[in-house]
């Protein structure tokens, strides 16, 4: 559904990412993990149409999108969230929702009709007149997934969807994600707690210093010396290796 292919984004004298290359299989939930700073975030940026690459290509569903502005691939199925979510302040759950439906219908009645289910969907739907800055953090998590969602997309990208939470959140959302895919959405997503990728994605890719090191199954992934390296610092395989030998 989606490759990606050799995407290199520059910004003054920094190489932010390099040539990085993923493809995301429709039906899928595909993984994107690396240490802070890695690039992952203009990476999703560039496939959105945030950012424009300054080498490399964007393809969805067989087509080149590279060129075109974010609006234009939001019509053609692909949404994505943010890692700081910043709702509409002055609007309810409801309508905060109702703003991503919007891409698809100018009838305002419909839009509050297809937020409310959306809103039932991911578990606001007890909220719907609430103030969004009322929302707890998992709350606030769970309206910008709404508000993606409303746009009915086939690509979900998620950045950092479970950040902020803490263990009980994170094991009530994992099955939100898993129902999104269900129901048809493939999903790609940056994540950094490994329980989730673990859990939920099918193949990881690992960015660091903005190039791709790593591919495969989770498990595999993981257990790479140089994604271990990546993530601990030189020598961490090494090390790791040695206390598994004397544990």
């Amino acid at each position: 559904m989606l490759e990606v292919k050799s995407l290199t984004k520059r910004f003054s004298g920094l190489v932010a990412v390099d040539q990085a290359s993923l493809s995301v299989a429709k039906g899928s939930i595909t993984g994107l993990i690396g240490p802070n700073g890695a690039g992952k975030t203009t990476l999703f940026a560039m496939v959105a149409g945030f950012l424009q690459p300054d080498g490399g290509s964007v393809s969805y569903d067989g087509r080149d999108i590279t060129a075109l502005a974010p609006h234009v691939r939001a019509r053609q199925g692909i949404a994505r969230t943010f890692q700081i979510v910043q709702p509409f302040e002055g609007l309810n759950v409801q309508e905060n929702i109702a703003v991503g439906a919007y891409l698809h219908t100018p009838d305002a009645k419909e839009a509050m009709r297809q937020a409310a289910e959306i809103a039932q969907r991911v578990g606001l739907g007890a909220d719907l007149t609430k103030a969004s800055s009322d929302l707890t953090v998992a709350g606030r998590k769970r309206l910008e997934v709404a508000r993606a969602l409303a746009t009915r997309p086939k690509l979900l990208l998620l950045d950092e969807v479970l950040a902020g939470l803490n263990p009980s959140e994170i094991r009530d959302v994992l099955p939100l994600v898993r129902a999104i895919r269900d129901q048809g959405v493939t999903i790609l997503m940056i994540e950094h707690i490994m329980q989730a990728v673990m859990n939920l994605c099918d193949k990881v890719y690992v960015l660091s210093q903005g190039r791709m090191i790593a591919q495969g199954e989770p498990k595999a992934v993981c257990e790479d010396p140089q994604v271990i390296e990546a993530y601990l610092g030189h020598g961490a395989a090494e090390r790791l290796r040695a206390e598994q030998a004397h544990a």
